[in-house]
């Protein structure tokens, strides 16, 4: 049955793609973006399609609308875009949150939070699992991030038990893959360009630091088995095969055939030493797990910063290979 659905950052990484998704199942899809790390680039190709609409605006904001379901993306994810504007940051998860749930309650839609692994800090739990509570500085330069996500899922199930919101919450690891920022900071994508140019890999500590990094298509298939299942969550997706930074340079260095050279940078602080999701609870409730592997999903985000060089150089203007 065709739903009606606001995406939250429908103009993002993640959201552009989930748009598309929703869109090929038959649905009406509202893409809600401020632009801010968003660009109507990723979802042009989606505007002549009738059951797509796109409207800008800040999720801080209040809006009403009539909608089935509410996917809520709206917030800035790399370390560079969310540090940018801190407070900002943290009224996006926090005064977003409030403002989704309240059109959720009065329309009596489900509405699914993406949260984010950030939510475990540095964790010292390995793997990480749904009912570890997590090891986060609450006053470090990432807390606006952190914890503006961890006070998201705590309104969600407040909502939830006080209001009874039909409520969902995914919480998301590393994920990549095309249409990723060129300048969101994050290491695949820093990686990906300054191999594609020729440049120094920047590597921040010893790259000792592991990861454990999920293509966007598999991503967003959990993201909606969850959506449509009746697990509220939270649950963990992500990729459990688990990388070390040095490893993926070494991968993007090889597919790349690039000549850049590494360099070692201080480590940022608060940056987590280990990141790995158990993901039993998704296994077992959605069916689901990832498909796509490192080489293939690296070789598909390589292809996509690639064309976009020659078909869009302004894109990396400010794009920061240092």
């Amino acid at each position: 049955m065709a739903k009606r659905i606001l995406v939250t950052g429908g103009g993002g990484f993640l959201g552009s793609h989930l748009c598309e998704k929703l869109l090929k199942q038959g649905h009406g899809v509202i893409a809600l973006d401020n632009f801010f790390t968003g660009n109507k680039r990723n979802v042009e190709h989606l505007l002549d399609c009738g059951e797509f609409e796109l409207i800008r605006h800040d999720v801080i904001q209040p809006i009403m609308l009539e909608v089935d379901e509410i996917y809520n993306l709206a917030c800035p994810a790399s370390p560079i875009h969310y540090q940018y504007n801190p407070v900002k940051t943290i009224k996006t998860s926090v005064m977003g949150a409030i403002n989704m749930l309240g059109l959720a309650k009065r329309v009596k839609a489900r509405i699914l939070q993406a949260s984010t692994s950030e939510i475990y800090g540095d964790p010292s739990v390995h793997p990480q699992n749904e009912d570890y509570w997590g090891h986060v500085n609450p006053i470090g330069i990432r807390s606006c991030y952190d914890e503006g996500k961890r006070v998201a899922e705590t309104l969600f199930f407040d909502y939830h038990r006080q209001n009874k919101v039909d409520i969902r919450v995914v919480r998301i690891f590393n994920t990549y893959g095309p249409r990723m920022h060129p300048n969101d900071g994050r290491v695949v994508s820093n990686f990906i360009v300054q191999a594609l140019w020729n440049k120094d890999i920047t590597i921040y500590g010893n790259g000792s630091q592991s990861r454990s990094f999920c293509y966007c298509d598999d991503l967003l298939e959990g993201m909606v088995r969850l959506m449509n299942s009746n697990c509220i969550g939270p649950m963990n997706i992500g990729n459990p095969n688990e990388f070390t930074i040095l490893e993926l340079a070494g991968k993007i260095i090889e597919i790349t055939g690039s000549k850049s050279k590494l360099v070692y940078k201080e480590l940022p602080a608060d940056d987590p030493k280990q990141r790995r999701p158990d993901i039993s609870l998704a296994k077992k409730e959605l069916g689901w797990e990832p498909k796509i592997q490192l080489a293939e999903g690296l070789s598909r985000a390589i292809e996509y910063f690639d064309n976009l060089m020659k078909t869009a150089p302004d894109a990396f203007k400010t794009v920061n290979l240092h």
